[in-house]
């Protein structure tokens, strides 16, 4: 195996918001030497947040690379969003690095973007590291109970693999020592519980280790059983920083070198070759010398380069002048200039191999997730899905100027292009655009993009709730389509049945007509149909979803039957089937988190139920804070930031995520019926 990738660490720094991951990122490429000084989120001079909206908004909003330098390693580090409304492309980044770094706030503590990020990079079956950042600013008593939260949230699989010493002025390994003074615990009983989790992995390691002690241990053992403690997650380590005052940011750095997986040693990407329906996973090997293999995780627009696809390379290599397919293509595209990105900067590279991140521009076929590849024969390959959330928040949308239609259109593709959270809609019934996001900062910053970036500016309604319908039981419909205009004439005769299915389970179309009496070339045009009359919507004009479709009779005219006659006869029978059926409309629910102090939690607790809440329990946190745990419909959230903060004097803050969709009660759908009707029938 190639030195070169076995000297590559690929590094994600992600956390919940505020925890100071963009002013690690500064101070690692700091003490790597790549760059001068420092830059402050406060000044907004910093290497990651570079776009001009970071700037102003002072946080991450998109992903940053940088690469540096060290012990004959090159770091490739990941700066990643911290709030939750830009999850997609912190996720994102999952796909292009062997261990994922969660950054936690020393002062406050565990939070609802540190849980969910370590369980996504355990999803993923990343390396996991810990970072206790800020311990300039809490005393040794606090670090302790912290880290004890962690291992009680996380697992006894969380240790230090550092401590903090000296009032939090330095910090001590304690993986290759086991002497010093320590703000909390006992340098020599972190190494001894450390050595043990380490070594237990490895039968030989272990058996070695007892038989001869820690001693006889060599460092290439207990880099391999630390690696795949890493890759089994087996061991999830501790390390504290303070990326401010730049205490323990060296020892963090050689921590990356020395232990954390390369290309060579990660769990290998879960790639998976699809046909006919099959699915097979497909092993890749960090070798230079194979075909390509890549993933493009990231897309940007620059308004100077054009389209630029960032991709991680997981086999191969990619060359000036290389010839690769995307995806299922048949017509390859060249590569003309090759990048690899350091935060604003695109500096220039002739080959880019397994572990390494670069970048092609001006590639119109390329899109967020695809495969780039060298061979045909790798056609149909791609990587498992990410466990992306679903946008739930909705505006629609309409040009502030008319005859700027067009503009929006292509400005939307494009900011859909670069965030995969970002979701656009069409609704001809209604002629409205809508654009999906995954809160309201999120749709916020999407159209302030548009208008800087673009300069299209745009008006805004009140959201709109992705309801959906669906049907309760089996049901028969049926309908004829006869139209005499005087010349040929339209004729088509439809029999169906609908039938539930699963929620989540979509749509399936199923031909059971026998003898003929459909004949095979109308039934596209019956799906049609039933497709056009799921799309809008049978009772409130919302999608519908898990519906099976079973065509079993009909009749058609020899000349008079046309594709047209059986679309119509298609939708309509299958409305009268779905109006006989028990057709529901359903709500998106979120599981909620709301972060309180302990006074508020009667207000907190009485508003969710009066929002048709479901309490499902409370976590007390460090001080006077709880959780409380809910699930809520997303309707009811609409104005939830505003009380939230009445309520509990500005201290409270929420997070959601997308749980399931489940019927309204039926007040709720009557109203919603009662809306659509007029619409409906005027169509």
């Amino acid at each position: 195996m190639s030195q070169r990738q076995a000297s590559i660490r690929n590094l994600a720094l992600s956390g919940h918001a505020g925890a100071g991951k963009t002013t690690l990122f500064e101070a690692l490429l700091h003490a790597g030497a790549a760059i001068s000084s420092a830059g402050t989120i406060e000044r907004g001079d910093t290497v990651s947040d570079h776009d001009p909206l970071e700037r102003e908004h002072q946080h991450s909003i998109d992903t940053s690379l940088a690469s540096l330098d060290r012990d004959d390693c090159r770091i490739q580090l990941i700066d990643t969003p911290g709030y939750a409304d830009f999850r997609g492309p912190t996720l994102s980044a999952m796909n292009a690095v062997e261990t994922m770094a969660v950054v936690v706030d020393a002062t406050a503590g565990i939070e609802h973007g540190t849980r969910r990020l370590m369980q996504y990079a355990g999803q993923r079956k990343l390396a996991r590291l810990l970072i206790v950042n800020g311990i300039d600013r809490v005393n040794g008593e606090t670090l302790a109970a912290l880290v004890d939260a962690l291992r009680d949230q996380f697992g006894p699989e969380c240790l230090p693999v550092n401590l903090p010493a000296e009032n939090g002025t330095k910090v001590l390994d304690c993986f290759f020592h086991d002497t010093g003074e320590t703000d909390f615990s006992s340098l020599a009983d972190a190494h001894r519980q450390m050595l043990d989790q380490v070594v237990e992995i490895n039968e030989s390691v272990m058996e070695h280790y007892l038989d001869a002690g820690e001693g006889d241990l060599s460092r290439e053992e207990l880099h391999d059983a630390f690696e795949q403690c890493l890759r089994e997650a087996h061991l999830v380590p501790i390390c504290f920083v303070s990326a401010r005052t730049g205490v323990g940011v060296e020892e963090l750095l050689d921590l990356t070198a020395r232990l954390l997986p390369s290309p060579t040693e990660g769990n290998p990407p879960p790639f998976m070759r699809e046909q006919d329906g099959d699915s097979e996973p497909v092993l890749t090997v960090a070798d230079p010398d194979r075909h390509v293999l890549a993933d493009v995780f990231k897309i940007v627009n620059d308004p100077f380069v054009g389209k630029l696809s960032v991709f991680r390379v997981h086999q191969g290599t990619v060359r000036k002048d290389s010839q690769l397919f995307v995806d299922d293509g048949r017509k390859p595209f060249k590569v003309g200039h090759l990048f690899r990105l350091q935060g604003k900067e695109h500096v220039e590279i002739d080959e880019a191999g397994p572990g390494e991140i670069a970048a092609v521009a001006k590639v119109d076929d390329i899109h967020f997730d695809a495969v780039l590849h060298d061979a045909q024969a790798d056609q149909h390959i791609h990587l498992a899905p990410l466990d992306l959330p679903q946008p739930m928040f909705a505006l629609a949308l309409e040009p502030a100027r008319k005859g700027q239609e067009q503009k929006l259109s292509q400005a939307l593709h494009r900011l859909c292009e670069e965030d995969p959270c970002l979701q656009v809609e069409h609704h001809k019934e209604l002629n409205e655009t809508v654009l999906r996001g995954l809160g309201d900062l999120h749709l916020k910053v999407a159209l302030e993009r548009m208008k800087q970036r673009y300069g299209v500016d745009v008006k805004t309604h009140p959201p709109r709730i992705a309801y959906r319908e669906t049907i309760s039981s089996s049901a028969e419909g049926h309908h004829r389509h006869k139209k005499q205009t005087g010349g040929a004439g339209q004729f088509g005769e439809v029999f169906l049945r609908v039938e539930p299915l699963p929620r989540g389970a979509g749509f399936e179309f199923v031909d059971q007509v026998k003898g003929g009496t459909i004949p095979g070339q109308f039934l596209p045009a019956i799906e049609k149909g039933v497709l056009q009359a799921m799309e809008s919507g049978a009772v409130a004009g919302y999608a519908m979803q898990d519906v099976r479709v079973i065509v079993h009779d009909g009749k058609h005219h020899p000349v008079d039957s046309k594709e047209i006659a059986f679309v119509t006869a298609g939708r309509k029978a299958f409305l009268d089937a779905v109006a006989k059926a028990g057709p529901l409309v359903l709500e998106p629910i979120v599981n909620l988190e709301v972060s309180i102090p302990e006074a508020s939690v009667g207000d907190v607790t009485g508003s969710l139920a009066s929002r048709r809440a479901r309490i499902l329990g409370t976590d007390t946190l460090r001080g006077d804070e709880l959780v409380i745990k809910a699930q809520v419909p997303l309707a009811e959230l609409t104005d939830y930031q505003t009380e939230l903060k009445s309520m509990t004097g500005g201290q409270g803050r929420y997070a959601m995520e997308m749980s399931h969709y489940e019927a309204v009660p039926g007040g709720v759908q009557k109203r919603l019926c009662d809306a659509w009707r007029p619409h409906a029938e005027a169509v």
